[in-house]
């Protein structure tokens, strides 16, 4: 059907003959430097507008019964996101303020308040172990006040959360035929210290599963944290934050990588994040766009011709 715009190149060249002609034809009769005192008012080059217009209206109809496509975004009608937040010491810094745990918390529940209703939220809390804080559920209220009792603890299981966040995931929708899409959020500040089960191999088991794991990493390179010992003394230690883990993580799984060095960016982020998982790429035809333009051009050709020249092209 695309063959078939062969046709207009060819109308513009008929045109462009029948102008000449015209002008030809015209010499015959007339003076040509006579032709100002004949017409008041020389429609110069306004009379090929209508048929510029009619010629793209016909284009415009001809793609659209080629029946054209485009991948386009849909709202989803339902998923399952799972938000692993890491709760290790460092997560106490105030390099990023309040502390990075207090901020990953007011975000989060920011967050799954903007996600669409059908969507189901669960919470992981990791340091030392995973932990499934809420599972996956409907209930707004219940993720908010999982996200009340996350705690400081030693060290970072962060392949442990991957999995256990990913199983939490796909576990929710096995009840039905088709299991809704699902979708990890880890929010930490660093690589993996403990854990039975290594990020990268957590990774790739997310990838195998089809449940992308998306990862944010929270906190600047200069982070510390203090620490009162025995006598009175203080202990600083300084944590700064490690993304390149994290980075590897979303690129093995699919998924992708944030950076938030403070509260606002982290807020921008899960609002990409909302965006992402809360649409689908799906093909669609267009045809009827084309249509609607067609028939646009065809009227505003038909509106000037009678306003100009007082007929219809």
């Amino acid at each position: 059907m695309l063959l078939a715009l062969l046709v207009v190149p060819a109308l513009v060249v008929l045109y462009v003959q029948r102008e000449r002609r015209r002008t030809d034809f015209a010499r015959r009769f007339a003076n040509p430097e006579l032709l100002p005192n004949l017409v008041p008012r020389p429609v110069g080059r306004r009379r090929h507008v209508p048929l510029a217009l009619l010629l793209l209206a016909l284009s415009t109809m001809l793609v659209g019964v080629a029946r054209p496509r485009a991948t386009v975004s849909v709202p989803r009608e339902e998923a399952t996101i799972v938000v692993a937040i890491d709760v290790s010491t460092s997560m106490t810094s105030k390099d990023v303020e309040p502390t990075r745990l207090v901020a990953a918390r007011r975000a989060a529940r920011a967050f799954v308040r903007d996600v669409p209703e059908k969507f189901r939220v669960g919470l992981v809390s990791f340091a030392g172990r995973a932990i499934p804080v809420v599972p996956p559920t409907l209930d707004r209220t219940a993720f908010e006040n999982g996200l009340t009792v996350l705690r400081p603890a030693e060290g970072t299981a962060l392949g442990d959360a991957i999995r256990l966040s990913v199983d939490l995931a796909r576990r929710s929708g096995q009840r039905s035929d088709r299991p809704p899409p699902a979708a990890v959020v880890v929010v930490s500040d660093g690589a993996q210290t403990v854990g039975r089960v290594q990020a990268p191999a957590a990774a790739r088991r997310a990838r195998s599963l089809h449940t992308p794991v998306y990862t944010v990493v929270l906190g600047t390179p200069n982070g510390t944290i203090e620490r009162t010992l025995v006598g009175g003394f203080r202990e600083v230690t300084r944590v700064p934050a490690n993304p390149r883990a994290l980075d590897g993580v979303a690129r093995a799984s699919g998924g992708r990588f944030f950076a938030a060095a403070d509260p606002e960016e982290l807020k921008r982020v899960y609002e990409e994040l909302g965006s992402q998982l809360g649409t689908r790429e799906e093909e669609r035809e267009i045809t009827d766009y084309f249509s609607a333009g067609a028939a646009l051009f065809l009227l505003v050709g038909a509106i000037l011709s009678t306003a100009w020249f007082r007929r219809v092209p």
